[in-house]
């Protein structure tokens, strides 16, 4: 018999009882479908997010898992909350923001979301054209840069580090929101001098414009702006050193600051579906992989580490049973 394709939100509008209509070999054999909210197509979240719907659909019995383009961490935490998605990822610093409803979520309150697992860090890249006169952050001052998305966890943190270098993001800037992909195109268009991205390394829109080498591009350290926003936001962020075997055209280290990236569910998310993403997830670990560099770095002890955020519950009960959580 084939497959009956069922929908996770369905079943669970149907209530218990309801759901007792289904023949018993039926629920067996219905196929839950999962959408992974991503990020930009010029991004780490949406190869990864789409490496990761391809093992799980491939690896784990009837589910089926779909990868969508989104804005990023903002859109994929109010889309978790909304019961428009299942699985999403996001930096740390914008689920924190989400679940307090505070920053990018004032407007809309409280996101009910939980970290699922901690994936690796990404480094605040902050780009700028060689022939500019950036050499740090207070050197943006007057400047065209791109802060990246409206309402994405890079314009949070773009704005962060901007005030903690002595400027006011909203009157010595002229801002663009655009993506990292954008990015790329208005500087190689002279349309912007610099700007921002908080991203895996390498980050593919960047590897391509660092390769290009049209322009000549400059990697500006945010060293001295990290100490400043860990006094305003302790334990969002940490020390990162960009390696000049990055990226084309570096000939030194870039000293900077990096955010956890995450992968968040909605509180009420099912906890036999939140065991199964895991035991898919690391039971097929050499896979996973491959998908990007930046997918190498997971592990179930890393994967485990505590962060301003609190675990799903079972994420929560399924380290501690794996002795990976003490």
């Amino acid at each position: 018999m084939s497959d009956v394709i069922v929908s996770r939100r369905s079943v669970l509008a149907l209530g218990a009882g309801a759901a007792l209509a289904f023949p018993p070999f039926a629920l067996a054999q219905s196929r839950i479908r999962m959408v992974i909210v991503t990020g930009g197509t010029g991004g780490v979240f949406y190869p990864y997010g789409g490496g990761l719907a391809k093992i799980l659909s491939e690896r784990v019995p009837n589910l089926q898992a779909t990868a969508q383009v989104t804005g990023g961490s903002v859109d994929n935490a109010k889309l978790l909350h909304a019961g428009e998605a299942e699985l999403g990822f996001s930096t740390v610093d914008s689920a924190y923001d989400a679940i307090e409803g505070q920053g990018a979520y004032a407007a809309d309150g409280k996101q009910d979301i939980r970290v699922l697992a901690v994936l690796y860090d990404s480094f605040l890249h902050v780009v700028a054209s060689g022939d500019a006169g950036i050499a740090r952050v207070a050197d943006l001052k007057g400047k065209r840069v791109s802060v990246g998305s409206a309402g994405s966890s890079t314009e949070s943190i773009a704005d962060r580090v901007l005030e903690a270098a002595g400027l006011d993001p909203r009157a010595d800037v002229t801002r663009d929101n655009l993506s990292v992909a954008e990015s790329v195109g208005a500087l190689k268009d002279g349309k912007v001098a610099a700007f921002f991205w908080i991203g895996g390394v390498p980050t593919a829109a960047v590897r391509d414009l660092a390769t290009s080498g049209q322009p000549s591009v400059t990697f500006i350290p945010t060293e001295a702006e990290l100490a400043a926003i860990e006094t305003k936001y302790p334990g969002q962020y940490r020390p990162f050193l960009l390696p000049k075997t990055a990226y084309a055209g570096m000939t030194a280290d870039t000293p900077g600051l990096g955010v956890a990236n995450v992968l968040i569910v909605p509180t009420k998310a099912e906890d036999s579906l939140v065991t199964t993403i895991l035991d898919g997830m690391f039971a097929n670990l050499d896979e996973i992989h491959k998908v990007h560099p930046e997918a190498r770095k997971l592990a179930l002890a890393t994967a485990a580490v505590k962060t301003a955020v609190p675990f799903h519950p079972a994420a929560e009960a399924y380290y501690r049973a794996k002795g990976a959580l003490k």
